[in-house]
């Protein structure tokens, strides 16, 4: 590993956060209304892409949560190690996780879970991103603290394999071993059993799903010091993309036996969502990074360079109602067009405001 590898920042990486941010934060909204504007089979797709399966299968929106785990996993490296080049002690440095765990847990908990309602019977304990991501980068710090690369991807594949074979093999009361119904899986009785009147009432499983959330953590580790290495950067994009079309191969066909299910994390998901993740990488950093084409990517890097500040803001306030203050009064005379101004709108308001935070370096870290 070379000493430029360890200090220089990647473009690519926040690029690709604030991309994924995008369509959290607005995004989403303005291609729904398209479909109000043009009523065409090209939008109508493009409306379903912006939901998640009902149950087994994968569309676009399904990439957006564990695209933002991999992410989180693939700056580890670049973090742990000038931590340790500072002198930091394993000791200090795993402080620092453990508080960093609890503040992402306890957001999570604010985002989605009730937690600023103050009311016990609408607590929600286990029921958001930030706390898949807290539950994966607490497995990830400590496989990065204590393991070697060939340890981490082991263990990875380890989890993947546990999830399989405790899904497949533990039987549910009522429905026996191997049942993937709504109701009827393991990881579902398990989240029953265990958070009981906290749970968010979906059909999402958190607690044994914690293990395909760190194995995907631990995919964008593993991505992460492929970048960290002395490879040259044409090399890193060419096994960045074979490992991307792999996953997704082997994803695909251990979903014939084992279905994609984005509400269990099942190991199948946790393949072909990271492949997708490992291409959508290094189609990034090739562009931006390789061939040094930034200019583009300037509004998706101002987005993920604030990304969980701005996460929690569009979780606890729906920036359209500000900007309606502007564009309200246009819906008269734009009709089915509106809902698109609107979203475009809020999307502008959002984006501005973390423009003001970038230009003035203000970075809400954790």
């Amino acid at each position: 590993m070379t000493n430029q590898s360890l200090d220089r920042r990647l473009d690519s990486l926040d690029a690709l956060r604030g991309f994924d941010m995008f369509w959290i934060i607005g995004g989403s909204w303005i291609f729904i209304a398209l479909h109000d504007i043009f009523q065409s089979p090209v939008t109508e797709w493009i409306r379903v892409q912006m939901t998640h399966v009902e149950w087994e299968g994968f569309r676009f929106w399904d990439i957006i949560m564990p695209l933002f785990l991999f992410i989180v996993g693939t700056a580890m490296p670049f973090s742990f190690a000038k931590r340790l080049a500072r002198g930091t002690s394993r000791g200090k440095l795993l402080g620092h996780v453990m508080m960093r765990f609890v503040i992402l847990f306890v957001l999570g908990m604010i985002a989605q879970g009730n937690l600023l309602q103050y009311d016990l019977s609408k607590l929600h304990l286990f029921s958001n991103t930030l706390q898949a991501i807290a539950a994966g980068y607490l497995v990830a710090s400590l496989a990065l603290l204590y393991l070697g690369i060939k340890g981490q991807a082991v263990l990875s594949g380890g989890f993947l394999l546990a999830f399989w074979a405790l899904m497949a093999w533990v039987p549910v009361p009522g429905y026996g071993a191997g049942n993937l119904t709504p109701q009827g899986n393991l990881a579902m009785y398990i989240d029953r059993l265990i958070l009981g009147p906290l749970r968010d009432g979906t059909n999402y499983t958190w607690i044994l799903s914690s293990l395909g959330f760190a194995a995907t953590v631990l995919m964008g580790v593993l991505a992460g010091h492929l970048l960290r290495s002395s490879l040259k950067p044409y090399r890193k994009t060419m096994w960045l993309a074979i490992s991307g079309v792999g996953c997704v191969l082997a994803g695909w066909l251990w979903g014939l036996t084992f279905p994609i299910i984005k509400h269990l994390w099942t190991s199948s998901f946790v393949l072909f969502s990271g492949g997708l993740c490992l291409l959508l990488l290094a189609a990034f950093y090739l562009v931006i990074d390789v061939w040094g084409k930034r200019q583009w990517a300037f509004v998706f890097k101002v987005i993920g360079m604030n990304a969980i500040a701005v996460y929690m803001a569009t979780r606890l306030f729906d920036f359209r109602i500000l900007s309606d203050i502007f564009v309200e009064g246009l819906e008269q005379y734009l009709g089915s067009g509106f809902a698109f101004v609107r979203g475009l709108a809020g999307f502008a308001v959002v984006w501005l405001i973390l423009y003001f935070m970038y230009r003035r370096r203000i970075f809400i870290k954790i």
